[in-house]
């Protein structure tokens, strides 16, 4: 893992970037059904038609969805998956800085419940 010699400047963002890139080997690590429920998680937020990330990397990719790609699960709909897996990690181990966001209250609660009963699981521990 490579980060910006500029995030020495701004310790929040070395934080949050950082929290992402390590919530990456994470995601390698769940199984697929975990990542599969994160998945269902994602889709009903699409269905809602809720706008908005909880940063960027999930943001411009959520952007370029369509819906064939949430009904077929195709690679564009799993890199998202994963983006916003770790974006939201990151916004939650950062106390839920303001920062990127903009996915609605509704969505942040209900994602913030599932990373939770992910630990409460032991699926993975930290």
């Amino acid at each position: 893992m490579v980060l910006e010699a500029e995030l020495r400047e701004n310790p929040a963002e070395l934080t949050r970037v950082a929290i992402h890139e390590l919530f990456h080997f994470v995601w390698v690590r769940l199984s697929n059904q975990v990542r599969r429920d994160w998945e269902k998680t994602l889709s009903a937020e699409w269905k809602s038609k809720n706008p908005g990330e909880l940063g960027w990397s999930a943001e411009w990719r959520k952007a370029e969805l369509g819906s064939n790609d949430v009904r077929r699960r195709s690679r564009k709909w799993r890199e998202y998956a994963c983006e916003s897996f770790c974006d939201t990690a990151a916004w939650l181990f950062t106390g839920g800085r303001r920062g990127e966001r903009s996915l609605a209250p509704s969505a942040r609660r209900a994602r913030q419940t599932w990373m939770k009963n992910l630990f409460a699981a032991g699926s993975i521990s930290i």
